[in-house]
């Protein structure tokens, strides 16, 4: 076994400060148009998918059947017109009432074709949003201990949300909105410019690229707004989340007028953040306002000199109107379209963002599974920090033999803990090595590592859900016996079978519905169902009265029979009948041997159990 081996992910020891780095620039970079429509494109448009391709054609070509006949549908409202003024009937060969009727069917037709467009699209949009929803929440499970413990849940949670729905609108929207009303505007720019003359179409280009820069422009400022309200919205949640996470905290120390007080601190800067959100709002639309109607009046007027000067009829005038009509009604759609747009780009670049998290802690390329002979952990000269400036375990080696339990014990901070979560490699060694069998657990997939170690932490946290769903996370699949089995082994069987509601008693959100005693107790059931060659018991039995714990300790003793065990304890009196106990102080064994050898030497061991046997007298 090599004495030294760097961690894949050595290099990012200060991950944390990385991440949040990336963060800081997701806007900047990541949140690009173009760089988001880029990562949306393969979810409408998968090369593996033939059935998604096909939808989404049908939906564009429903969508351009609509705009075509969007389009002619004024020329059918001026012939009736022209018929009814008594201008055009030679040219008539349905006459006003036909005109009329065709006109009502055109325009039937054209919302038919959309509602077309969009049942045929709508599976293509559901399947995206799905696939990313599944990808943003797969990807966050996989990234590293490093990066949740930086995090913050709420804020967390609200990046996704904000993100998927940026997609649902960015999907239905860009698509069938921008897309759209570009075709419409160049389909009415050529009739104007073929029936009338150049000078409408020139109004009418001058009009909207008007329109269009100051909605950009405007935008673009409301959206560095938009941003610092998100900012707040994500602060203010995150502090309501972590409140009512601890809510037993709070209750202890009389603090819900502080957390109140907290929570209404952070809502006041929302509350401004979303004010000049507001004040810009109206600003943006009174402009649009302005604009619109300024093209639509030139527009009118232009034609209404032409009725009275006799080169256009009163159909003519009613059909140039009901064509701006038709541009600036999309129009003013366009400036809350794109402010959504835009808004739900620079949501889904923070979404993207943390999609390219990159995972701390990753299989090698050539990893291969966990092959368990005997349960053998080895560690050899392991060295690791969270922080290089705080080193927490210095030139660590001991190996647990197969079916041998073994204790780790120490002071608060001599980094007992620590093992634990580089044996399940939350974390990777900084030099050293740590193998289980002979293989470097960094040489094997995560997946074989995980199943093949079980872990009783020192706060077990529970799903809100049954005891007997959070037993039974603990085997995929397992049966209602085995279940049973498990609380039995775990001495809970008897405290569930009292409840009214049995194995089907809901325990509250992280199991706040229990003691700490029945959770510790649940989680250990669930370990022992998972039934794995390596045992790691972390303070396992910490929340348990004197009595409990001896049954607990025994049931454990009897689980860990045939396998390895490491536990890592604080109170000396649940190792003591441990095969070999390992001591640690600042990072570094001080002691090694079992519990009547390390009382005779007299020594750290021996002073912490004097100290623990006195607290426990007085």
């Amino acid at each position: 076994m090599p004495a030294d081996k760097t961690a894949p992910a050595a290099s990012n020891i200060h991950a944390s400060s990385q991440l949040e780095g990336a963060d800081k620039d997701a806007l900047d970079g990541h949140s690009s148009g173009m760089y988001t429509i880029r990562k949306v494109v393969p979810y409408l448009w998968p090369q593996n998918m033939p059935w998604v391709k096909k939808r989404v054609v049908l939906a564009m070509l429903a969508l351009l059947l609509s705009k075509l006949i969007s389009v002619g549908t004024p020329l059918l409202y001026r012939d009736a017109v022209d018929a009814l003024a008594g201008d055009g009937a030679s040219k008539l060969m349905l006459g006003a009432v036909g005109l009329t009727i065709a006109y009502g069917v055109a325009r039937l037709m054209n919302i038919g074709f959309q509602q077309v467009r969009d049942a045929v699209f709508a599976r293509v949009g559901q399947r995206a949003l799905r696939m990313l929803a599944l990808e943003t929440f797969d990807h966050i499970h996989r990234l590293s201990m490093r990066y949740h413990i930086t995090r913050k849940t709420g804020g967390l949670s609200r990046i996704i949300e904000r993100g998927v729905k940026g997609v649902d609108f960015l999907l239905r929207f860009l698509l069938f909105s921008i897309g759209p009303l570009v075709l419409e505007l160049l389909l009415i720019g050529i009739i104007l410019t073929i029936m009338f003359d150049v000078s409408y179409l020139l109004v009418v280009a001058v009009t909207i690229g008007l329109y269009v820069w100051f909605t950009f422009a405007i935008t673009e400022w409301r959206v560095k707004l938009r941003r610092e309200m998100n900012d707040q919205d994500t602060d203010a949640n995150q502090k309501a989340v972590d409140s009512l996470l601890n809510f037993e905290t709070v209750k202890y120390f009389g603090a819900e007028n502080r957390e109140a007080a907290r929570y209404d601190s952070a809502m006041e800067l929302y509350e401004a953040a979303a004010l000049k959100t507001s004040y810009s709002l109206a600003f943006l639309n009174f402009g649009q306002a302005i604009i619109i109607t300024a093209g639509l009046v030139g527009v009118m007027v232009m034609a209404a000199i032409g009725v009275q000067q006799e080169l256009l009829t009163v159909g003519d005038f009613v059909m140039v109107n009901a064509y701006m009509i038709q541009i600036t009604m999309p129009l003013n759609f366009l400036g809350t379209v794109y402010r959504e747009i835009r808004q739900a780009l620079v949501d889904m670049g923070e979404m993207f963002n943390l999609l390219e998290q990159p995972a701390e802690v990753v299989d090698a390329p050539n990893a291969r599974p966990l092959h368990i002979k005997g349960g053998q952990v080895s560690l050899n000269d392991v060295y690791f920090s969270y922080d290089k400036a705080r080193p927490i375990l210095k030139g660590i080696s001991f190996i647990a033999e197969p079916g041998e339990m073994v204790a780790i014990v120490g002071s608060t901070g001599s980094g007992k803990s620590t093992i634990g979560r580089l044996l399940f490699r939350f974390y990777d060694v900084e030099s050293g090595a740590l193998s289980i069998d002979g293989q470097d657990v960094r040489d094997v997939t995560l997946e074989s590592l995980h199943a093949s170690i079980g872990v009783v932490p020192q706060d077990t946290v529970l799903f809100n859900d049954t005891i007997g769903y959070n037993i039974a996370y603990g085997l995929d699949g397992a049966t209602h016996g085995e279940i049973i089995n498990a609380a039995k082994a775990a001495q809970i069987h008897d405290f569930i079978k009292q409840l009214p509601d049995g194995y089907d008693t809901t325990v509250g959100e992280r199991g706040l519905k229990l003691s700490g005693g029945e959770k510790q107790r649940v989680g250990i059931a669930r370990t022992l169902l998972k039934n794995p060659p390596i045992l790691l018991l972390d303070e396992a039995t910490s929340a348990l009265d004197s009595v409990t714990e001896q049954d607990i300790k025994d049931a454990l003793v009897q689980a860990g029979r045939g396998r390895t065990v490491l536990t890592i304890a604080h109170r000396l009196s649940t190792i003591s009948d441990a095969d070999r106990i390992i001591v640690l102080e600042q990072g570094q064994i001080v002691e090694t041997g079992n519990h009547e050898e390390l009382l005779a030497k007299e020594g750290r061991y021996a002073k912490l159990w004097d100290r623990q046997q006195l607290d426990e007298v007085t």
